[in-house]
């Protein structure tokens, strides 16, 4: 499963905030089988979310967005994938209803919060979705994700975001398995090595060196599981190997 990723935000790109998002997906993407192939971050600009989206729904299997939910005038992600696909966006009846009951447990636990809050026109923009979509709904959160075709919207805070994206986790599955090697040679002194395990196997070999101290990390990486043992096993005959504390 080829996979896009495509954080939202002006506070990302300004370095106001950490992309923990992107890096956490990445990695729940790898666990399954999948395979991250794109990471961009763009600005909360509806054209610009509109036309990657449009290009990543035509080339990817999959396109997660996060970030850009809820009804700020900056908010402007529903929007954009609506753009993006062509749909209308609607307000849908049953996420409304939920929302409403989730509303009045929140106003009778904070009334000071809420006096200035026009509760229906917030329960409106929340519950808009683009046209047919499948609402992602849970309890960590406001705004509702969802997925429409093969673009998954998520929100942007970290805690609702892995909530949100744990409801469709089984859907990343594919057939990519990886092993992971630990040595303290120089990353300079191993390319005979790597360049030799590829011509041999049918793998990819990720090459990352080590930072204070930790060793470097060779990863293998495979659609067939028997190719990347044997590739990891002719590394292992080859280059110095360690255990390390991340195993």
């Amino acid at each position: 499963m080829r996979v896009a990723v495509l954080t939202v935000g002006d506070e990302i790109l300004a370095g106001d905030t950490v992309n923990t998002n992107a890096t956490w997906l990445a990695t729940q993407v790898d666990e399954r089988g999948g395979s991250v192939r794109r990471i961009l971050t763009v600005p909360d600009d509806r054209s610009v979310i509109a036309e990657t989206v449009r290009d990543w729904h035509a080339a990817f299997d999959a396109v997660v967005v996060t970030g850009g939910l809820g009804h700020t005038p900056d908010d402007v992600t529903m929007d954009a994938v609506a753009a993006a696909l062509d749909r209308d966006l609607a307000v849908d009846d049953e996420v409304r209803d939920r929302l409403r009951e989730k509303a009045r447990e929140f106003v009778a636990e904070n009334p000071e919060l809420t006096d200035e809050y026009d509760l229906e026109m917030d329960l409106d923009a929340a519950a808009t979705l683009p046209a047919g979509s499948r609402p992602l709904l849970t309890d960590a959160g406001w705004a509702p994700g969802c997925v429409v075709e093969n673009v998954y919207v998520l929100p942007g805070i970290p805690e609702e975001m892995k909530a949100t994206f744990a409801v469709v986790a089984d859907e990343f599955g594919g057939d990519a398995v990886a092993e992971t090697l630990y040595t303290p040679a120089p990353e300079g002194a191993l390319g005979g090595v790597l360049e030799g395990v590829r011509e041999r196997f049918d793998v990819a070999v990720g090459s990352y060196p080590g930072r204070d101290g930790d060793p470097g990390r060779l990863k293998v990486t495979g659609t067939d599981p028997d190719a990347v043992a044997d590739a990891a096993a002719w590394l292992r005959d080859r280059v110095e190997v360690v255990e390390s504390d991340e195993e």
